[in-house]
């Protein structure tokens, strides 16, 4: 289907959006409180944006039924964006590729489990039935007798995003059930975010029954007192997102009341106390951040700041004509290395201007490199047995001039070290509900390893 949806960034957005919904359900006079407060929209979003709208033109061109014009304009397009947007590379390129290939396979999946599958690309959902005026727009909804599922695009990098439990899904999943239940018959609802930039892809599924519990008991109460302007402020994790958490009285008094930690008598904290108080600075540090930010914007607005006040901070130099610059250190000739920097890019930059895929393919295997085989495997090569990368040719890999495979074959039975590794990251404290394995010991799990303090 390719109806014609408002271009993203222009998109209405609720007062109860899905996306909020963290922070109205947990504190719901939230709502109100930063109804009017000024909208910004930063790099990044604008960066997130770019890349949905390449995202859809991709999956309309590839799994929505349309004739030989419609196919010439979506071509057309995006060709377009990607000569004209000034977000678009390599990097875009890749993650959107990565996402839409989840959507095809996803899509492949529900059409093999139901004939009749469909999917709707940017649909808007509307779950007003438990929220006033409650509605979203769903990057894809594929609707197939048994399971519904939303998938969305994440394509920022600095917070991880995980579907399991996440309140903007389950919202979405409502508005979709809402809209198709009396046309398929769905149980359950898959719920996957696609955050390509950090090679996720989680899932979370959900019988129809719970979330209808869920709504019911947790959402429509928190969304009427929302919608009224009622209820109490409660900070907390929420807050993150909140456009009043540098100013919000609520949040104030919830950390000036960690402040008022009461410490045991003897000289020496143990490291019970201890750790509660990693928590306590850990909720400070944020807070204070979040405050220096509002009373700078406050300041350069021109309200005063009661025993503050704005000051020139420090600058660097730089040099206004690099060219002529070049040409003065040439006519006095001063060695080049004195004033020109020539060394490789960091693997982010690397993969930000040519490619995520095509950088490791060209750093995974190159001639000279030696390899392992894992068993007793193809021609004749034992377990063991070292063997030389003699030549790479696109996807083939000859191996002590002899045998020639192709890289999923090499891959399958040596083992080798290729130009990018990755060494095992600093120690780092963190709270036990973090998802990570903990270390048994800094001297067992990285004897050996040096790290910068």
């Amino acid at each position: 289907m390719t109806t014609t949806q408002p271009a993203h960034a222009e998109r209405a957005h609720a007062l109860l959006g899905a996306s909020s919904a963290p922070r109205w359900i947990n504190c719901p006079p939230s709502a109100r409180l930063t109804e009017h407060h000024e909208e910004s929209r930063s790099e990044y979003a604008e960066e997130g944006t770019a890349a949905h709208e390449l995202s859809e033109l991709y999956l309309r061109q590839r799994i929505t039924l349309c004739d030989s014009e419609a196919r010439a304009d979506l071509n057309a397009s995006i060709k377009a964006f990607q000569l004209g947007n000034r977000f678009y590379g390599p990097e875009m390129e890749n993650a959107v590729q990565e996402y839409v290939a989840v959507v095809e396979e996803r899509f492949l999946e529900a059409k093999a489990r139901s004939a009749d599958a469909i999917v709707q690309l940017e649909e808007r959902l509307d779950y007003s039935e438990w929220v006033p005026e409650g509605f979203g727009t769903g990057d894809v909804v594929i609707i197939a007798d048994g399971v519904l599922e939303i998938i969305d695009l994440k394509y920022g990098k600095g917070v991880p995003v995980s579907a399991v439990g996440n309140y903007q899904m389950k919202l979405y999943g409502l508005g979709a059930w809402s809209a198709f239940n009396w046309l398929y018959d769905i149980r359950e609802i898959r719920m996957t975010i696609v955050q390509p930039r950090l090679d996720s892809v989680s899932t979370d599924v959900i019988g129809i029954d719970e979330l209808l519990a869920w709504a019911d008991t947790v959402v429509k109460p928190a969304a009427e007192e929302a919608w009224a302007g009622k209820g109490t402020y409660k900070a907390g994790e929420h807050c993150r997102w909140c456009k009043a958490k540098g100013n919000c009285r609520a949040r104030a008094d919830a950390n000036m009341e960690a402040l008022a930690y009461e410490f045991k008598e003897p000289a020496l904290l143990d490291l019970e106390e201890i750790g509660s108080i990693l928590f306590v600075a850990e909720q400070l540090s944020a807070w204070a951040k979040d405050v220096a930010e509002f009373a700078h914007d406050q300041a350069v607005k021109g309200q005063k700041i009661p025993q503050w006040k704005l000051v020139e901070g420090r600058s660097n130099r730089k040099i206004t004509n690099k060219e002529v610059a070049v040409a003065r250190f040439e006519s006095a000739e001063i060695e080049p290395e004195k004033y020109l920097k020539t060394e490789l890019c960091g693997i982010g930059d690397l993969e930000k201007k040519i490619g995520k895929k095509e950088v490791a393919e060209l750093l995974e295997f190159y001639e000279g490199q030696t390899l392992v085989a894992k068993d007793d495997c193809l021609n004749n090569f034992t377990k063991g047995q070292e063997v030389e990368v003699c030549e790479v040719m696109g996807d083939q890999i000859v191996l002590d001039g002899v045998a020639r495979l192709d890289r999923k074959t090499v891959r399958a039975n040596f083992e080798g070290v290729g130009l990018i590794q990755k060494p095992p990251g600093k120690p780092v404290l963190v709270p036990e509900t973090d998802k990570r394995p903990e270390l048994n010991s800094v001297e067992g799990d990285f004897a050996g390893e040096e790290f910068d303090v």
